[in-house]
């Protein structure tokens, strides 16, 4: 009964902790891009992004991620003889690099609060993918087991990272055309002196 319980909370972590990374990799997006707007909205925005993403992270994220780690440990100690899986050193690897990314982004944090950070909002985007490439490889670990199907998965992995990377291209560009029609329409619109 004990492997339950430790499952459905190891779950339930995970889909907590993934929430967090995915949304507070967004706020970066719209705090790099406060710099853009004039002021006082820049350092409103600014301050405004920076409750959000302490909270995010300390309240959400982090907690999240400690659910699903002590979770897992606990399934592990139910079942040890999972330890010998060569799927599951693969899968904690991949974990790790999470772990890794997830103080990657609190280091970017405490950047973003000093005004250090260089990273455009372009750049967030691409940062935000990576939790999805990772949740994707996890999953399929813990679904297939000895059984994941490699180069069907590395294909798809390939063409998630193809396809995240030209939706964020695409709407760059759409973004940009939309500044310049609205720039166009301003100057077609302010008075001639």
């Amino acid at each position: 009964m004990a492997y339950y319980w430790f499952k459905a909370f190891h779950l339930i972590g995970v889909v907590v902790w993934f929430a967090g990374l995915f949304y507070l990799v967004r706020l970066f997006v719209y705090h790099a891009e406060a710099y853009e707007q004039p002021e006082p909205a820049r350092t409103i925005l600014k301050n405004q992004y920076e409750i959000m993403e302490k909270r995010l992270y300390n309240i959400i994220t982090t907690p999240g991620m400690l659910v699903t780690v002590a979770m897992a440990i606990g399934l592990i100690s139910t079942e040890p003889g999972v330890l010998k899986s060569g799927w599951l050193h693969i899968k904690l690897a991949f974990v790790v690099l999470l772990i890794g990314y997830h103080h990657f982004c609190s280091r970017i944090m405490k950047q973003l609060a000093k005004d250090e950070c260089k990273w455009s909002g372009q750049q967030f985007r691409a940062l935000n993918e990576a939790p999805t490439v990772l949740l994707v490889i996890i999953v399929m670990l813990a679904i297939f087991k000895n059984q994941l199907p490699l180069d069907l998965t590395t294909w798809v992995i390939v063409a998630l990272v193809i396809a995240m990377a030209a939706s964020i291209q695409l709407y760059a560009k759409k973004r940009r055309k939309d500044k310049e029609k609205l720039l166009q329409l301003s100057e077609e619109t302010a008075p001639q002196a």
